[in-house]
């Protein structure tokens, strides 16, 4: 009697531990990447060639579901409980916001070469046909005779990195002198007619409502837009100095331990790297560090002087000095 129990014990025992470790090595069939405001089309085309390797190496299909919005907005989205599986966005802040929460690990930028931002861009120009204003640098966009469109930079990573490259222009300009670089701003927000909260409202401003005479966007979107559009409507126009934007990624792993997703959710940022995604990426226009790609593409991006976040002494201290509450933004920022 005493055998036959535990035999029957044993055989439970085995039979729970092979269903739980079946569980575990389960994949769930979706993952949502949120994103930010402008990379639909290129996450669009990123997406299926993504599934169908997956499906070639595992022989199983999955679904990558998008979210897009204001990468900062995004960030408060998921404390607030978007359940991403990862996070594609155009800021580090907004990942290290989710880090310091304990949504994302604490060493991020250390999981993915360089920095965790398989690539990167700049903030560009987009005007009208002919460029009729003349607009060739941030100097004439503080001009009187000239409105610029960009988004919100409290809800915008996209016009983040604009206030910081035109802030950054101002310091060379004037020397270092913070009180003359802080008025430039100041002029430059002042020309703005209306602050949309993501960069892909302010593209439907700027082409679709016709309002402004310049568009700053990332250099992949202003190309696309000129794309889409044709050179009979407008011009991308690039700066001699402007400042690198990143494009951090990241598993959030507070939901991907949840879900169990973080075995295809790690593969699918680290796909990201490999030569098939850098292609897709480089022919919509963003600049890449694979070498092979990035000379393949090389024709299609201009040299540009480009300073980096360094300049401000890091994404901390420009958290702390720029973008919180009552800080250099605040101070310049004119209520529309």
């Amino acid at each position: 009697m005493k055998t036959r129990t535990l035999a029957a014990a044993l055989i439970l025992t085995l039979s729970l531990g092979t269903g739980a470790a079946q569980a575990e090595d389960k994949v769930p069939a979706d993952i949502l990447n949120v994103s930010y405001d402008i990379s639909r089309e290129l996450f669009a085309q990123i997406n299926p060639a993504f599934q169908a390797k997956w499906r070639k190496d595992t022989g199983q299909s999955i679904e990558v579901k998008q979210s897009h919005g204001g990468s900062s907005k995004q960030a408060r989205s998921i404390l607030e409980g978007l359940p991403a599986d990862v996070v594609t966005f155009n800021q580090v802040t907004d990942v290290q916001v989710l880090a310091d929460k304990g949504f994302v690990r604490a060493d991020w930028q250390q999981a993915y070469p360089n920095s965790a931002s398989p690539f990167y861009s700049l903030p560009a120009f987009l005007v009208r046909k002919g460029n009729p204003k003349n607009i060739k640098s941030w100097d004439d966009l503080v001009r009187s005779d000239v409105k610029v469109v960009f988004p919100n930079p409290k809800t915008s990573g996209n016009a983040r990195y604009t206030y910081l490259a035109a802030y950054a222009f101002a310091l060379e300009k004037f020397g270092g002198d913070q009180v003359q670089a802080k008025d430039f701003i100041r002029r430059l927000l002042a020309n703005v007619p209306v602050f949309d909260t993501g960069g892909r409202g302010a593209t439907t401003t700027f082409v679709e409502r016709e309002t402004g005479d310049v568009l700053i966007s990332f250099e992949a979107e202003v190309k696309g837009i000129q794309k889409e559009y044709g050179t009979d409507k407008v011009e991308v126009v690039i700066p001699p100095v402007s400042l690198l934007a990143e494009f951090p990624v990241a598993v959030v792993d507070k939901v991907a331990e949840k879900r169990g997703s973080r075995k295809i959710a790690s593969a699918y940022l680290g796909y990201l790297y490999s030569d098939e995604a850098q292609d897709i990426l480089a022919k919509n226009y963003n600049r890449v560090s694979n070498p092979k790609i990035a000379e393949k593409y090389k024709a299609q991006f201009p040299n540009v002087r480009l300073y980096t976040v360094e300049l401000f002494g890091g994404w901390d201290n420009i958290r702390k000095i720029h973008f919180a509450e009552g800080g250099i933004l605040d101070q310049v920022f004119e209520k529309k």
